[in-house]
């Protein structure tokens, strides 16, 4: 939008390259009967092309004075619905026409929300058939991840255990206005409809993944002292004096099974 002011407590930094944006919309695939949720449309360049294919788009989007543009730009087209709110606390079963109709998700997230926004989505995941979000290419490492690896951490568990993910090309600064200081990734995330491995609480996963990862450089012997003891995290086949970041999703399911099952309450 020409004359848009961008806003560094909203994190804008918008794509302006017409080679990146067919690109991404390509990786998406949009056909006419998806329904298609924007987080954060920016300047509209992958609305635009979005719009062009589907019959029913949610955009959301928290920037007072990117509402009549977009509106004014848009408004006429029937697929187009405006939601003017915070993406981290919408709701997003409310775009639901049926109870068991699947969202597809896009969006070129600010870095400084991304991570709490993705674990909100993640909450949705049953209504969720993909997510494709441009990401900082630093976030989009650690989300992809393999275990034994130095980007390998908390936020690779809980996603991967979640969603398939595919990290599927580099953005680089000169592609924004203005342009961020690091590179950019795009990234494919497939909510898993039966996940490979369950989780018996999630809550008590998560919480047990987070303390795993809260000193990175100690043992599981101590990070998960007052969770299990080295005897407890033997009997999943893990050497206690593993690090957090060696472990396969798997092995965090089973270790938070274990812990569940002996405290079931």
């Amino acid at each position: 939008m020409a004359g848009h002011k961008h806003k560094k407590q909203f994190g804008q930094n918008f794509l302006n390259n017409p080679r990146i944006i067919q690109l991404i919309v390509a990786s998406i695939r949009p056909k006419a009967d998806d329904h298609l949720v924007e987080i954060g449309p920016g300047e509209a360049a992958l609305s635009a092309p979005l719009l062009d294919v589907v019959k029913k788009m949610d955009i959301i989007e928290i920037d007072n004075d990117l509402i009549t543009p977009l509106t004014l730009r848009f408004g006429q087209n029937p697929a187009f619905n405006l939601h003017h709110t915070d993406a981290l606390s919408f709701d997003y079963a409310s775009l639901l026409d049926f109870d068991d109709e699947m969202l597809r998700i896009v969006g070129n997230l600010p870095y400084n929300i991304s991570s709490p926004l993705m674990f909100h989505l993640l909450t949705y995941a049953r209504h969720i058939s993909d997510m494709h979000f441009m990401l900082q290419k630093e976030v989009v490492d650690r989300i992809c991840a393999e275990p034994g690896s130095r980007t390998f951490g908390r936020l690779s568990v809980m996603i991967q255990y979640a969603c398939k993910t595919e990290n599927l090309f580099v953005v680089g600064p000169e592609n924004f206005n203005p342009p961020p200081k690091v590179d950019s990734a795009i990234v494919r995330l497939v909510p898993y409809q039966t996940k490979p491995f369950i989780a018996n609480d999630e809550v008590l996963f998560a919480k047990l993944v987070k303390q795993a990862f809260s000193q990175k450089r100690k043992t599981l012997r101590n990070t998960l002292k007052g969770l299990l003891d080295a005897e407890q995290i033997e009997q999943c086949g893990i050497n206690p004096t593993a690090r957090a970041e060696s472990l396969s999703v798997e092995q965090f399911v089973n270790l938070a099974n274990l812990y569940h099952q002996l405290n079931p309450n």
